[in-house]
């Protein structure tokens, strides 16, 4: 009898690891992440409200699964330009051409992000693998971001000078450096006095956002941190003057300009 129950579970026990996902599809962002799939990304945002006081929102997610509980989109609009993009890159929001697919806030609005945690808990129990956004400026930090190549040059060229970073947010095309929080007229009179600012370069500050860690990026792969925040209070972050100059310089001639703004 033991025999025959051992054989038993030694059969169930394969049948089991066949029905396993294969490894290949984990780093695929329209497939749930079985380490995402239950609070990973709730806890990221908590941490964000509440121990940093960054206010944070669920983005709009990937089309195809979408997240569970995303907002089912409309009828895509009619003389919509160009095909269809690919499962991967469409976003779940009703635009086609959605130039940041499933990595923006749609519903709730930018102006919904809050570090109330019982309202982010309420919303990532609702939608688990929702994106995590910060929405930047205000009181919130503010971010710059460019190519992962040239992000990783001005990052090794900063911290060589002995110059203390913030947080780095990295996707695998783009970093993202988190900066003291600037206002728009600040950053218009920065950028006036340099001869050329590379299209390549985005700053993400007042009324904008950005895509946290473990969220999946829109390109693919998820965002990580490339330098992570403190483990306790608020992250320190230099202000922008410090670090943009390095990140004109390393941007210029990068690829990865143009219209398109994935993450």
């Amino acid at each position: 009898m033991r025999e025959i129950l051992g054989r038993r579970f030694q059969r169930l026990r394969n049948r089991l690891t066949t029905l396993r996902p294969a490894p290949a599809q984990r780093d695929d962002p329209t497939v749930p992440d079985p380490a995402l799939s239950g609070t990973a990304l709730r806890d990221a945002a908590l941490t964000c409200a509440t121990a940093r006081r960054w206010p944070v929102l669920p983005g709009v997610g990937p089309a195809g699964p979408p997240c569970a509980g995303a907002p089912v989109p409309s009828a895509v609009p009619e003389g919509s330009a160009g095909p269809v993009p690919p499962a991967a890159a469409r976003c779940a929001c009703p635009d086609p051409d959605c130039p940041v697919p499933g990595a923006h806030p749609f519903d709730p609005g930018l102006l919904a992000a809050t570090t109330d945690p019982r309202m982010v808990a309420w919303w990532w129990t609702r939608r688990p693998g929702a994106p995590l956004l910060l929405a930047t400026g205000g009181g919130a930090p503010c971010a710059v971001s460019l190519p992962a190549a040239a992000a990783a040059r001005a990052v090794a060229r900063l911290e060589g000078q002995g110059m203390r970073l913030g947080p780095v947010a990295a996707t695998p095309t783009r970093w993202s450096l988190l900066v003291a929080p600037y206002s728009l007229e600040r950053l218009g009179e920065l950028l006036y006095a340099k001869d050329h600012v590379p299209s390549a370069l985005r700053f993400h500050g007042e009324g904008g956002y950005l895509l946290l860690p473990p969220s999946p990026a829109s390109g693919g792969g998820r965002v990580r941190w490339e330098r992570e925040p403190a483990a306790a209070g608020e992250p320190w972050l230099p202000d922008v003057e410090a670090v943009v100059d390095a990140l004109v310089e390393a941007s210029t001639g990068a690829s990865g300009g143009g219209s398109r703004l994935a993450y």
